[in-house]
């Protein structure tokens, strides 16, 4: 990546964790769909993965509780193997918290404010 795209992408980045991270989940998506359409291999996957968590945030939202276990396990799935890769994001909590509320979901436990997936950055 030149310097002149890496900065691009971290403008891109930064704006689309601002959105997930005020639950603007719709415009999260879009935003993170931008940069998936940029990227390849392992980085494309765990952006697709913040995606289905951002839409899983969305159906959450509507009360569609299948909806949104399906996503959030998906997600989870395409990211907690690749926490490895450097996106400048805290993957491993975010996962931990992926997971907590996956099984929140599964157990039709009680999910408050606290529960929301938050992206932390990192470096």
């Amino acid at each position: 990546m030149s310097d002149k795209d890496l900065i691009l992408f971290e403008d891109k980045l930064f704006d689309a964790l601002s959105l997930f991270n005020n639950q603007r989940w719709y415009d999260a998506h879009d935003a993170f769909e931008d940069i998936w359409n940029t990227l390849d291999g392992d980085e494309r996957q765990i952006i697709q993965g913040i995606i289905q968590v951002s839409v899983s945030q969305f159906h959450l939202s509507k009360g569609n509780l299948n909806g949104a276990t399906i996503l959030i396990g998906e997600g989870l799935g395409r990211i907690k193997n690749r926490t490895n890769i450097n996106l400048g994001l805290d993957l491993d909590s975010f996962c931990k918290s992926l997971e907590e509320l996956l099984k929140k979901l599964q157990y039709n436990e009680e999910i408050n404010e606290n529960d929301k997936p938050y992206l932390v950055r990192v470096g």
